[in-house]
C-alpha cells in the first residue's frame, strides 16, 4: 500500500523526503518501519538521511540514480506555494557566464533556512543554506539572486568593462528583470552593491534592459 501511494504522488526519480509523507491511519513509526522494508527490499532507495527514491529503469541493474541537484531543488528552493529559494554564490555567477570557476559547494539562499548560515553535507557534498533577506516567492526569485551576486560581484566576475556590462544586461533582458525592480530591495542589501553596480556598468546614465 505504502509503494503504490509513493509511486502514484512521486513517480520514478523523484526525491522523497521523509518528513513530508503522509498517509491516512498510518503512524509515524509504522510509516519507517515500512520505509525501511521497501528500502531492504529494493523497491525504495535510500539518497540520504531522510530522502528516498524510486529507481527508474536504466540498463544498469540498481536503476538510474538520483539527480543532486533535483534533491536541492526539492528539499530547498521550492514548496508549496512554489518557489522559497535560490542558487547563489559561485555557482550562480558560473551559470550565468561571469566565471569559469565550478566551485566544490553549492550554496543556497531558502526561505526554510532556520538560521543566518548553516552548512551540511548532502550526499557527500558540501551545501550552505542561508535565510534570505526578503522573504522569497515566485515574484521576487529572479531579482533577489541577481542582486545576491551583484552584492559580491567584485568576487566572482572574471570580465570587466563593457563584456561584463552585456553579459548582465543580456541577463537581465533574458529573465525579465527592470531596473525598477531593483530599486525596490536596494534597501535590504548593503551600501556596497551600489560601487559593484557602478563598476559594472549598471547604473550611470544606463537604459532599461
Amino acid at each position: 500500500m505504502l509503494y503504490k501511494h509513493l509511486k502514484g504522488n512521486y513517480g520514478e526519480g523523484e526525491p522523497i523526503m521523509l518528513n513530508e509523507i503522509s498517509v491516512d491511519g498510518m503512524s509515524n513509526v509504522n510509516l519507517r518501519q515500512q520505509i525501511k522494508k521497501l528500502v531492504d527490499s529494493g523497491r525504495l532507495k535510500r539518497y540520504d538521511t531522510g530522502i528516498y527514491f524510486i529507481s527508474e529503469k536504466s540498463i544498469f541493474a540498481s536503476g538510474m540514480q538520483l539527480s543532486k541537484e533535483k534533491v536541492i531543488e526539492q528539499k530547498y528552493l521550492k514548496d508549496q506555494a512554489g518557489v522559497c529559494g535560490y542558487l547563489s554564490g559561485m555557482l550562480f555567477a558560473n551559470s550565468i557566464g561571469i566565471t569559469s570557476q565550478i566551485p566544490l559547494v553549492y550554496e543556497l539562499v531558502t526561505n526554510k533556512a532556520t538560521n543566518d548560515y548553516r552548512e551540511i553535507i548532502l550526499a557527500g557534498s558540501r551545501v550552505v543554506i542561508r535565510k534570505p533577506k526578503v522573504r522569497i516567492n515566485d515574484e521576487n526569485c529572479k531579482v533577489l539572486q541577481f542582486m545576491e551576486m551583484l552584492k559580491d560581484i567584485d568576487v566572482f566576475s572574471e570580465l570587466e568593462g563593457q563584456k561584463l556590462t552585456e553579459k548582465l544586461l543580456g541577463y537581465m533582458r533574458a529573465v525579465g528583470i527592470g531596473f525598477g525592480d531593483i530599486d525596490k530591495y536596494l534597501e535590504y542589501f548593503p551600501d556596497k552593491i551600489f560601487k559593484n553596480m557602478y563598476r559594472a556598468g549598471l547604473i550611470g546614465g544606463k537604459e532599461e534592459p
